[in-house]
């Protein structure tokens, strides 16, 4: 098999079966470790899987610019959005993360909504600006366009003076074994200091974000409340999660 066909094949396992073992291919494919590791590099570097240790999982399409990611999966997220946003109670503080899953929360809050809302993001920041009784604080830091937040040190410091009643974490990546992930180191670091100010952390999961990995780990399953998808119930990886996971229809 030409190497351009193995690579294929790879393809087509990480969509149906969800991962690689590389050990396993290659003893089904008569061929080396190393030759499945040599393929898996390259697709890595070209964005197209996430190794791990012993193979890889799909990469996460949720890695794109913040513009590309604004036409990704729209319909999927506005679901999670509508159901994460019943979640903000009045009077509450809420932390909401940045990303185009976070800001269709914003949008979805009543405008009548009394409660405080911190966050890293500017522009989860500005859409609340017609949300009369809404009070925000916005953490300031270096500003990763990726995903339009405030990161670094300060912005760290500046989250461990916070206490809040939730957090809305945004991740590009669920998977039961890889856990919550992301594609940037610093980002990873703020979205764990915010969730550890928090009383309860859900995680906003489209659809898409299901089943795959980034490099990052964000946090453990464990460590969250509860997830928020659009995902089906019957869907392997959701079976799979051990947390409490809420469906938006």
């Amino acid at each position: 098999m030409l190497a351009a066909q193995r690579r294929d094949l790879l393809l087509e396992r990480l969509r149906t079966d969800g991962r690689i073992v590389a050990k396993t291919l290659a003893a089904e494919l008569g061929i080396s470790d190393d030759s499945i590791r040599r393929d898996l590099r390259e697709l890595a570097a070209a964005g197209l899987c996430q190794r791990v240790y012993g193979g890889a999982l799909p990469a996460s399409p949720a890695i794109a610019d913040y513009a590309a990611r604004q036409k990704v999966a729209v319909s999927g997220k506005q679901r999670v959005a509508a159901v994460a946003a019943t979640l903000v109670e009045p009077d509450s503080t809420t932390i909401i993360d940045g990303g185009t899953t976070a800001l269709a929360v914003v949008r979805a809050l009543p405008v009548d909504l009394r409660a405080t809302v911190v966050t890293h993001s500017p522009t989860v920041a500005s859409a609340l600006v017609d949300h009369r009784d809404v009070d925000v604080y916005l953490i300031g830091g270096r500003l990763f366009k990726h995903s339009m937040v405030a990161c670094g040190a300060a912005a760290v410091e500046a989250a461990r003076g916070l206490r809040a009643d939730l957090f809305l974490l945004g991740v590009t990546g669920v998977h039961p074994e890889a856990g919550l992930t992301t594609g940037d180191a610093d980002e990873a670091a703020m979205k764990r200091a915010l969730a550890h100010q928090a009383a309860d952390t859900y995680v906003l999961a489209s659809s898409e974000k299901v089943g795959a990995a980034s490099r990052f780990t964000v946090l453990p399953l464990g460590e969250v409340a509860g997830i928020v998808t659009d995902t089906s119930p019957d869907d392997p990886t959701i079976r799979a999660l051990d947390v409490r996971v809420i469906h938006a229809p």
